[in-house]
């Protein structure tokens, strides 16, 4: 059963709610201690007795966003709640100059050409200082690979693609997907891939996607320009100057000549062929690209999830764009992201920055 959205839990909240939650998130990033119903109708803005945040506690209880560690003790967020609380209402802190500069001179080793291996040790030694969490580098990205690949539909707008290696590493990364593509489209894409894919990377299976929509464009002119010549269809909008059509002639025409509506039969798969290729290279692009910071709270990152760590992590890019590693902070799951996400996002530009 897939966990509710961020959208549909916020709809389930009042706004008094939403305050208190809030105000319990934030005192518990802050203090790391559970928090009581009387020290919160304190902070509240509104005047709300004990009684009445008891009662809302025990509605974000029920939601599964809170929860009391023992009897008699205040509420701490679960791990499902701190997931709500950073989609939800985080409000990203932006770096000021200064601290731009501090991370910028930390990273930057002496000498007009530092080495990648001392600008990533800089940088996780700097990360570890400004967080308090440590400091995590993923050098150089070996492309491996791949044995297959699938795309999950999550909700309307986005997937999970799951690309299992052919070590046997899985992994799994939520991609925004085109407006319009359904699941059946996702599955016979995850089809259509696997019987293209096994042993190539994903720049590879791009590249061979690439190769095999030329194939169907090269097919596809070539007969477009035999029903033209042989006076079955037209080509249009040339001359208007806007973009050029196939337009086929009348069905008179097609009915007097069963190869010629074989002929645009095959056309029009063609047609289909060309666009579903272009289809799958998109998804290909983005579960090769992926989004830029990424937070995993708790069991979110199978890495670290024993010891009930968070993990903020970013990917840096070589001077051909490509994603070659990543760095970030590993930390308690009360981070302060809302300041650690700009950190990392910042180091993580600059480094690609200086490797181009």
């Amino acid at each position: 059963m897939n966990a509710p959205t961020a959208d549909h839990t916020l709809q389930l909240l009042d706004q008094r709610s939403r305050d208190i939650f809030r105000a319990l998130v934030d005192t518990y990033l802050r203090e790391g201690e559970p928090v009581g119903s009387r020290n919160l109708s304190r902070m509240l803005p509104s005047s709300l007795s004990p009684a009445t945040v008891r009662n809302v506690m025990s509605d974000l209880e029920q939601l599964g966003l809170i929860y009391a560690p023992h009897v008699s003790a205040g509420r701490l967020p679960t791990q499902q709640g701190l997931r709500f609380f950073v989609d939800a209402f985080m409000e990203l802190g932006d770096l000021s100059e200064e601290e731009r500069r501090v991370i910028e001179a930390q990273v930057r080793a002496s000498g007009t050409a530092p080495s990648l291996e001392h600008m990533l040790t800089e940088a996780s030694q700097m990360l570890s200082g400004l967080s308090r969490g440590a400091g995590l580098v993923l050098a150089t990205k070996i492309e491996t690979p791949l044995k297959h690949i699938e795309f999950i539909q999550l909700e309307p707008g986005r997937a999970l693609a799951v690309l299992v290696s052919q070590g046997g590493d899985v992994e799994n990364r939520v991609i925004d997907l085109p407006a319009g593509v359904t699941a059946s489209q996702l599955h016979e894409a995850s089809n259509f891939l696997n019987a293209h894919i096994r042993g190539r990377t994903l720049a590879e299976a791009r590249l061979e996607i690439e190769r095999l929509k030329d194939q169907t464009r090269t097919a596809l002119d070539a007969l477009s320009q035999d029903l033209v010549e042989r006076g079955l269809a037209i080509w249009a909008g040339d001359e208007s100057g806007l973009p050029a059509r196939l337009i086929v002639r009348g069905r008179a025409n097609l009915l007097e000549n069963i190869t010629a509506e074989a002929d645009i039969e095959m056309l029009r798969r063609l047609f289909d062929d060309l666009e579903t290729k272009q289809g799958l290279i998109q998804l290909l692009d983005l579960a090769e690209e992926g989004p830029g910071v990424r937070i995993f709270i708790g069991s979110e990152n199978k890495l670290f999830s024993l010891s009930g760590s968070s993990l903020v992590v970013a990917p840096y890019r070589d001077a051909n764009a490509r994603v070659v590693g990543a760095l970030g902070v590993i930390g308690p799951t009360r981070l302060n992201y809302a300041r650690i996400v700009p950190m990392v996002d910042y180091t993580a530009q600059l480094v690609s920055r200086m490797l181009r």
